[in-house]
């Protein structure tokens, strides 16, 4: 049994952890500084052990892969000409390569200001353009979520291997976008995850 006062510090920060605790410590957050010397000290009996993250705001320019591969690729349904222009309806095929059986993922994939996602029955949906992607690909989602910033997908269980998932987006505002990545990851684990940069798009 652990007892006793763990004590993490970075520089001049320090927080201590009193056990024993009735359950599992809450995250100790302190300021990343690289040019000083994370320390974990334990005072007491028994042998806790730590998971150290850290998480810095970098733009994503190349595609992480940390247990899984995401591709992404769009497609017209309803355009005219080469050039997206507002009404315009798109379909978003996402395929996620697993490189081993996980519980409960989630898929999540932005869309520009202003736009639509199809399929949840608002009353101005077509039901021939929507063709729910929570209904298609090779495994259906547990819930899906669709937010005014993006497609959400959770599967309770997703094998070794590759999932599709599609979804239709309808392009509402005109404008340049700049969008977020592409993400997947392993609710209880998240050090399975992977992200895609999204290129910027334009919509006239």
């Amino acid at each position: 049994p652990v007892s006793g006062v763990s004590t993490v510090r970075l520089g001049t920060t320090a927080e201590r952890i009193a056990w024993p605790a009735d359950r599992d410590p809450r995250p100790v957050l302190v300021p990343w500084s690289a040019a000083e010397t994370l320390i974990l000290e334990h005072e007491g009996t028994g042998a806790p052990w730590s998971l150290v993250a850290f998480e810095a705001a970098v733009p994503v320019r190349r595609p992480v892969h940390r247990g899984y591969r995401i591709e992404r690729t769009v497609n017209p349904v309803s355009r005219e000409g080469q050039r997206w222009r507002r009404g315009d309806v798109a379909e978003v095929a996402i395929a996620v390569e697993a490189d081993r059986d996980m519980t409960w993922v989630v898929v999540e994939d932005p869309i520009p200001a202003g736009a639509t996602i199809l399929g949840g029955g608002r009353g101005g949906d077509s039901a021939m353009l929507a063709n729910d992607g929570s209904r298609r690909g090779n495994r259906w989602p547990a819930f899906v979520e669709r937010t005014f910033a993006g497609y959400r997908a959770y599967y309770e269980f997703v094998p070794k291997g590759t999932l599709t998932l599609r979804y239709r987006v309808r392009y509402n505002t005109a404008g340049r976008f700049n969008l977020p990545p592409t993400r997947v990851e392993a609710m209880y684990a998240p050090e399975m995850h992977a992200r895609r940069p999204v290129k910027p798009l334009t919509i006239r």
